[in-house]
């Protein structure tokens, strides 16, 4: 069955959405976005999450003293570093990673596995911010990967409608959701508990 990372969470109801409807991720947004909350909020938020639940910071080019902040005070399980990060940067923290990419093509596929992380996540190429653009990349991209599948986490645009799709054709270890589940900007518990299920196979949803 195929792990579900719901990011970008800012309300303990919508905490709670995601852990009663069986994420294995909770992803905590630290780098500037409209989703972005301090890690104080963060810790609080965490106090929702249970230990069989992952919790991931995301970070786009921090510095090494926030991100040990964050880790040591939220608790976190995983880094995910969603910039430009350099290989040393990463390996010299030490902390359990995910590295995003972003796709446009497959020469960025391949910066992937230059790196030596827990999980490689790949994303459409971000608008205002890093990520969370809502669209989709070129799946297909995918296909020649070098990387195992066990490892890799498949984010960008996805919602209830496509993600059956995308774990046929992709197979990912896990998918990486937040505007997916959102109406009027905001996360909705009910949207987040719809893609789950969706993702899982029980139902097919349309909005």
């Amino acid at each position: 069955m195929v792990k579900v990372k719901i990011c970008g969470l800012k309300e303990v109801e919508h905490v709670q959405a995601a852990v009663e409807a069986g994420a294995s991720f909770i992803g905590f947004m630290f780098a500037p976005s409209k989703r972005q909350i301090s890690i104080e909020h963060a810790a609080e938020l965490a106090k929702f999450v249970p230990s069989h639940v992952k919790k991931v910071g995301v970070f786009v080019n921090p510095t090494v003293e926030q991100v040990r902040e964050a880790v040591e005070k939220v608790g976190l399980d995983y880094v995910q570093y969603h910039g430009n990060e350099s290989i040393d940067f990463i390996e010299k923290l030490g902390y359990p990673s995910i590295k995003a990419f972003s796709i446009r093509s497959y020469e960025d596929v391949e910066k992937a596995s230059k790196y030596n992380v827990d999980y490689y996540l790949f994303d459409a190429p971000g608008t205002d911010f890093a990520g969370g653009s809502g669209q989709v990349f070129d799946w297909s991209l995918l296909n020649q990967l070098s990387i195992s599948k066990d490892r890799v986490i498949l984010a960008g645009g996805l919602n209830s409608n496509n993600i059956q799709q995308a774990i046929e054709q992709v197979s990912p270890m896990g998918v990486d959701v937040s505007s997916g589940v959102e109406s009027n900007g905001s996360k909705d518990s009910n949207l987040i508990k719809q893609f789950i299920e969706a993702a899982n196979g029980k139902r097919s949803v349309s909005i």
